[in-house]
């Protein structure tokens, strides 16, 4: 289920990318300004609305109790990321290319950044997560056939000669492919050591990334707040200068 939900989320996210860049998809610059695109702006404003939910019942007590009996976290999550999605995607519509105004632009580029800080908290910093897991258990592994393949170099002092001088020259070569002319004891020792270093740094890689996508959830809830800000004041000047969308 979650497979489905990371392929269908990416795929709207490539369309509002896209959406955002220009690319003719439908012709949204008719729709600015027409009774038809104030109903696309009403529907994304309202479905930006309902990620509130999530966060709300998750952090007060109150509604927890009362809501999870019937409806999840997991679905609520869901909502949340679903109407996190489709509510840009026809704000984008509604806007139809037309930025005149600064708050236009503004509340777009803040809500462009919301779903994509909100994106890499769900999906890519999971999957750095996981990612750093499968290869902690593959390193121990890895480390303990290291010390099995230097514990039978070490009974054999003749191998040990055949060890290079230079193992970080060694362990270079290994990692470009060049295969190294040593065979039993000392060349599992090399070839072993080169998979280990290899998958060390592959987890302080990872490490780092988990580290910058773990900030993308203090930057999603900050733009998320100046989001809903924007929004409130967007919807202020609509009424404000006349419905004219329904005149």
């Amino acid at each position: 289920m979650k497979e489905r939900e990371r392929i269908v989320v990416s795929g709207i996210l490539g369309v509002l990318l896209l959406a955002w860049l220009g690319v003719p998809l439908p012709p949204l610059a008719a729709l600015c300004g027409q009774r038809m695109g104030a109903v696309f702006g009403i529907a994304g404003a309202v479905l930006m609305l309902v990620p509130l939910a999530y966060p709300i019942v998750k952090r007060i007590r109150f509604l927890k109790a009362r809501i999870t009996p019937h409806v999840s976290m997991q679905t609520l999550l869901a909502l949340h990321v679903y109407a996190g999605i489709f509510g840009p995607l026809l704000a984008l519509i509604h806007a139809g290319h037309k930025f005149d105004s600064l708050l236009g632009i503004t509340l777009t580029a803040v809500m462009l950044l919301v779903v994509v800080s909100g994106f890499a908290v769900r999906y890519l910093l999971t999957f750095v997560t996981h990612e750093i897991k499968d290869k902690l258990i593959l390193l121990q592994t890895a480390r303990g056939d290291l010390d099995s393949a230097w514990g039978v170099l070490e009974h054999s002092p003749a191998e040990m000669r055949v060890l290079p001088k230079t193992p970080v020259l060694a362990a270079s070569l290994a990692s470009l492919g060049i295969e190294l002319p040593f065979g039993g004891p000392a060349g599992e020792v090399i070839r072993t050591a080169d998979g280990v270093a290899d998958l060390e740094y592959a987890i302080r890689t990872h490490e780092l990334f988990k580290r910058w996508f773990s900030r993308s959830l203090t930057l999603h809830i900050a733009a998320s707040c100046v989001l809903y800000v924007l929004l409130l004041l967007h919807i202020w000047s609509g009424i404000h200068f006349g419905l004219r969308w329904f005149s």
